[in-house]
C-alpha cells in the first residue's frame, strides 16, 4: 500500500496497513540530522515512509521587496531563540505598519496591500507532478509569513494589541483589515488551486486562534469576525476537491463544532497540553466527523522525555486511533532545536513499529 492509498484510507476513518506519518521539524533541526545521521533530509524521510510532501508554491515575482520586509509591508528582523548549537532563528515583527490607523479609510488607503499577480503560479503543477511521481500525497501550506489566514497577518500588520482592541471597541477597523486580507488569500488560493490542476491532495491554512487554556478571544468574537473568511477558504478548498485541513495552536474546542460547520477535514495541531486538546478528548467528542493530525507533545516529551516516553506517547496515540481512523502521526507542531536527535530518532522508529494495522 502506498502513501495515498493509506492517507486516504485514513481520512475515510478506515485503517490501511499502518497509520499514516508526517514529519514537521525546523530547518536548523533538519540540518543537524543530516550530519548526524549522515544522509540527506529526503533520503531519512523516505527511509521512514512519511506520506505527505509539502510543495514550495507560488514564486514571488513582484516588485523587490526592502531587506527584512515581507508582502504585506512588515518590516521583520531575525532572532535568535535558544543557546549555542541549540538555536533557532526565527524573523520578529519590529513595526506594525497599520498600528497608527485611525479610521477605516486609513487602513484602505495602505500602499502596502499585496496583489495576487506579485506571484507566478506556473511553477505549481511541476511541485506537485514530482510528489505525485513518488506516490506520495500532496500539501500545500505556504510558508510561515505566507500561510492562508486572518488573525495571524492582522496581527502583523496592526500589532497584537491593538487587533484586540479593535475587536472590542473599533469593530469596523477589525472589520476592514479581515475583509482585505481574505480578499487577498481568495485569489491567490484560487489560483494556487486552479494551477495544481486538481493536483493538490491537502491545503492546510494557519491561524492561531488558542492560548493554552482557551481562546484568543470570545467565542462569540471569532464568530462574527472570522468563522466567515474561515469558511470561505475551506469553500474554496472543497470547490476544487481537495482536503482542507487548519493548523492552530492552543486549545480550540470550543470552536471545533464551527470549524467542522465550516467543512474543515482535518484538525491540527492536536497539542496535549492545551486545555481539551488530547487526542483522547477529541476523539471522544468529534472523532466520527473529523480526522487530527499531530499529538506528539513538543513542549515536554520530544525536548524533555526519553526515547522510552516518546515511544510510549506515541503507543498510546496509535492505540488512540487504530479502531477507526481518521488520524496522521506528527507532533503538535514543528521538531525545535532543544530535541535529542535520539528522541528525534525514536519518534519515527515507534511510528513505524506502533503503527502498523
Amino acid at each position: 500500500m502506498n502513501s495515498r492509498d493509506r492517507t486516504f484510507l485514513a481520512l475515510e476513518h478506515r485503517l490501511g496497513d499502518r497509520i499514516p506519518i508526517d514529519f514537521w521539524t525546523t530547518p536548523a533541526v533538519a540540518q543537524r540530522l543530516e550530519i548526524e545521521l549522515g544522509k540527506p533530509y529526503e533520503e531519512l524521510l523516505n527511509e521512514y515512509g512519511v506520506d505527505l510532501r509539502y510543495i514550495e508554491g507560488p514564486a514571488y515575482v513582484g516588485p523587490p521587496l526592502a531587506r527584512g520586509t515581507d508582502i504585506w509591508g512588515v518590516k521583520r528582523t531575525s532572532a535568535a531563540v535558544g543557546s549555542a548549537g541549540q538555536s533557532e532563528s526565527y524573523s520578529e515583527v519590529m513595526t506594525a505598519p497599520l498600528s497608527s490607523a485611525e479610521t477605516p479609510d486609513d487602513i484602505e488607503a495602505y500602499p502596502h496591500w499585496p496583489d495576487p499577480d506579485m506571484f507566478d503560479y506556473e511553477v505549481i503543477e511541476q511541485q506537485c507532478d514530482e510528489i505525485l511521481q513518488q506516490q506520495r500525497v500532496v500539501v500545500f501550506m505556504g510558508d510561515r509569513l505566507n500561510r492562508v489566514a486572518q488573525l495571524k497577518p492582522a496581527m502583523y500588520l496592526r500589532g497584537t494589541e491593538n487587533i484586540f482592541v479593535d475587536l472590542a471597541l473599533n469593530p469596523e477597523m477589525a472589520e476592514t483589515i479581515f475583509r482585505k486580507i481574505k480578499e487577498f488569500y481568495l485569489v491567490y488560493l484560487e489560483r494556487i488551486l486552479q494551477a495544481a490542476k486538481g493536483k493538490i491532495d491537502i491545503v492546510l491554512t494557519g491561524d492561531d486562534f488558542g492560548a493554552q487554556n482557551g481562546l484568543l478571544m470570545r467565542t462569540d468574537m471569532w464568530r462574527t469576525f472570522l468563522k466567515p473568511g474561515f469558511a470561505d477558504y475551506i469553500d474554496r478548498v472543497r470547490h476544487h476537491k481537495a482536503v482542507a485541513m487548519h493548523h492552530s495552536c492552543g486549545s480550540v474546542v470550543d470552536i471545533i463544532p464551527d470549524m467542522m460547520d465550516c467543512g474543515l477535514d482535518i484538525l491540527q495541531s492536536i497539542q496535549p497540553e492545551a486545555d481539551g486538546m488530547s487526542l483522547a478528548n477529541l476523539k471522544k467528542l468529534f472523532g466520527e466527523r473529523l480526522c487530527f493530525h499531530g499529538g506528539v507533545s513538543i513542549q515536554k516529551t520530544m525536548p524533555f522525555g526519553s526515547p522510552e516516553d516518546v515511544r510510549r506517547e506515541v503507543a498510546t496515540l496509535a492505540k488512540l486511533s487504530k479502531p477507526d481512523g481518521g488520524y496522521i502521526f506528527c507532533t503538535s507542531h514543528n521538531i525545535q532545536a532543544d530535541t535529542p536527535t535520539e528522541n528525534i530518532v525514536a519518534l519515527l522508529d515507534a511510528y513505524l513499529e506502533y503503527g502498523g494495522a
